[in-house]
């Protein structure tokens, strides 16, 4: 797994059981593109092309992306609070890297 990617993820700290709770996401992530001088060959762009959410066990979100988009993606959601857990994302970029964090939904 990569590491060069921050992600702010907002969510409330607290929610109810049956309530619809708003999940922010701003990735910041580089997408570059860039030249190998010495041969002029293009190295491979560092774009995310998906972003998976699941909590409690469930997909709740999924995104396929793309380089109009992706440098420093927001992305915004809404899901059912149904149980204290964590809500884990994963983005995948091309050329293989994986990024995944994680963020805690306490449901009362």
């Amino acid at each position: 797994m990569a590491s060069p990617i921050v992600a702010r993820i907002t969510l409330p700290e607290r929610a109810r059981r049956g309530e619809v709770v708003t999940i922010r996401v701003l990735v910041r992530h580089p997408m570059e593109r860039a030249i190998d001088a010495p041969g002029l060959t293009p190295l491979p762009r560092k774009i995310l092309h998906s972003m998976r959410v699941t909590y409690a066990g469930a997909e709740v979100f999924r995104a396929e992306l793309s380089q109009g988009i992706t440098a420093n993606p927001y992305i915004e959601f809404t899901t059912l609070a149904v149980e204290t857990g964590d809500l884990v994302f994963e983005w995948e970029e091309d050329g293989g890297a994986t990024y995944r964090r994680e963020a805690r939904l306490v449901v009362t």
